[in-house]
């Protein structure tokens, strides 16, 4: 399965998106309301993406910091240097690449521009579902159907 098959089932279209002067209070509010695990920091209104911020990020710097680092920039704690992937990547790319990089977001990027975004959980649910119509197909050339 490719990830291009993962955007076009996926519920919601597009990717939510911070500027780099956005707070990481403003993110925090931002991934509670959408219930949401990460937003990609863009310079441009989500046309290119410049870096990432998750949960696990404003976690680990509440935690080495204090609350003092909700007032400053996400540019200051988001990861700039992003894995990305393509929508014509397979799914068993994506899987590996997150698996070793042990992260569950990655951006899709095709000629620079940001499309959209896969998470770990869509990774799953498209296995699953691949999973499921294999089954079926051999349940049903056993059955001989």
């Amino acid at each position: 399965m490719l990830v291009q098959a993962i955007l076009k089932s996926k519920t919601t279209e597009g990717v939510v998106t911070v500027e780099p002067s956005a707070t990481v209070s403003e993110a925090s509010k931002i991934l509670a309301e959408k219930r949401i695990g990460t937003v990609v920091v863009s310079e441009d209104g989500g046309q290119t993406a410049a870096g990432i911020l998750s949960e696990r990020d404003i976690v680990r710097e509440l935690a080495a910091s204090g609350s003092g680092c909700l007032n400053q920039p996400v540019s200051s704690y988001m990861t700039q240097e992003l894995i990305t992937t393509t929508r014509q990547a397979t799914v068993q790319d994506i899987m590996a690449s997150m698996t070793e990089g042990r992260f569950r977001h990655m951006p899709v990027v095709e000629e620079g521009k940001l499309v959209g975004i896969v998470t770990l959980g869509d990774v799953v649910k498209a296995q699953l579902a691949e999973l499921a119509m294999e089954k079926d197909a051999l349940q049903g050339m056993i059955m001989g159907h």
